[in-house]
This record gives C-alpha cells, sequence and structure tokens, in this order.
C-alpha cells in the first residue's frame, strides 16, 4: 500500500498503467533529459530562496540569458508581493480512504484568500481545472487551513501567462470523486497493468 498518493502517480496511472507498474511497483527509473530538468530546479531554487527573503544575487548572476530572463518574470509576479505562507513543501490530505499530497512551489495569502503558486517551466496542463495536481494541492490547502477562499495559479514561465483556478462547493465535491475513483482503481485487486501504445522513456523496456 502507497502512504501517499502524488499527481504524478495518478497522470501516470491514467495515461498508462504499465508504466504505473514499471515506475511505481517495481521501481524502475529512466533517464531524463538533465538539461530540461536543470533550467525547472534551477527556476524552483531561486523562487524559494526569494519568497524566503534570502541573499540571491549570486545565484542570480550565475544565471543563463534565458534563466535570467524567465526569473525576471517570475520575480514581477503579483503573487510574489503577497504575504508567504511557505514554500516549496509538502501538503496531504485524506479522501476516502486514501491520503493524497505533494510537493507545493508555494502557498502565498491576500488579505483572507490563499493563492498556491505553481511555476511550469515547461507545459501546462491540457485540463488546468481537473487536473490532479490542481485538485490535491486545492483539496489540501482547504483541509489543512480550514478556509474555501483558494485559488490555483499556474504560473506559465514559457507563455509569461497566468492560469487562475477556483472551485465552487459542487466543483470540489466532482474533485474528490475524481480523485478516490482512480485511487480505488490503482488499489483495485482486479487491476492488471494494461499497455497502452505511446513512446514515453519506458517503451524500450515494455512488453
Amino acid at each position: 500500500m502507497y502512504k501517499q498518493i502524488s499527481p504524478n502517480m495518478l497522470k501516470t496511472f491514467e495515461s498508462c498503467p504499465r508504466k504505473f507498474e514499471l515506475k511505481y511497483i517495481k521501481g524502475i527509473t529512466m533517464p531524463v533529459n538533465d538539461e530540461i530538468y536543470e533550467f525547472g530546479k534551477n527556476i524552483h531554487a531561486l523562487a524559494s530562496y526569494f519568497l524566503r527573503k534570502e541573499n540571491i544575487d549570486k545565484m542570480e548572476k550565475s544565471l543563463t540569458a534565458k534563466e535570467l530572463d524567465v526569473w525576471r518574470y517570475l520575480k514581477s509576479s503579483k503573487y510574489f508581493a503577497y504575504e508567504v505562507i511557505n514554500s516549496e513543501y509538502n501538503l496531504s490530505v485524506k479522501l476516502g480512504d486514501f491520503i493524497f499530497g505533494g510537493r507545493i512551489d508555494a502557498l502565498v495569502k491576500l488579505n483572507e484568500t490563499f493563492y498556491i503558486l505553481d511555476y511550469k517551466t515547461g507545459t501546462i496542463p491540457k485540463n488546468p481545472k481537473y487536473d490532479y495536481q490542481t485538485m490535491i494541492y486545492t483539496m489540501a490547502v482547504k483541509a489543512f487551513y480550514k478556509t474555501e477562499d483558494v485559488h490555483f495559479i499556474y504560473l506559465d514561465l514559457k507563455n509569461k501567462k497566468d492560469i487562475e483556478i477556483e472551485y465552487t462547493k459542487q466543483e470540489d465535491n466532482e474533485c474528490k470523486e475524481k480523485l478516490i475513483s482512480t485511487a480505488k482503481k490503482i488499489y483495485s485487486l482486479e487491476h492488471t497493468a494494461k499497455k497502452n501504445k505511446c513512446s514515453c522513456e519506458y517503451s524500450i523496456i515494455c512488453y
């Protein structure tokens, strides 16, 4: 049994149960594009240090031209002027018999409204409102801080635009049902890992 179900676990299972089996059950990891990974990691680290009011002068001087351009856009975001609750930290929520959670890039607050910030150096989800990450983080913040006033903000650093998401009570219930339903499929004894046709990084060992 998994102690905590992450957004990536749910996305992976939904896209390809076989990949889920290889990655999360058998624990097989595959190489990733180091350049893309390092780019995202550097931006996230800068943002976290900045929000914690640490000195980032040396870090900024070491940025590439591409990183600096993205960082300047992110740093100028209106959300970075709000009250900082925390950054780069784990938060979870229990829904039904399952615990869902993950690592939030940053949580800020303006008056009584909470804003979950998620920096995307790559692509924004095709359906951001019902992406597992959006749903889980929003549910977790609402439960932990005992508030309904929560907005999820995708900071699209590639296209330099923001996407703001807020749920109604009805949509909250829809999100909870979807999360629990997918988790049940993962834990189902009748589950068999079927392979979907794809060209992901696991395709070379998939059968």
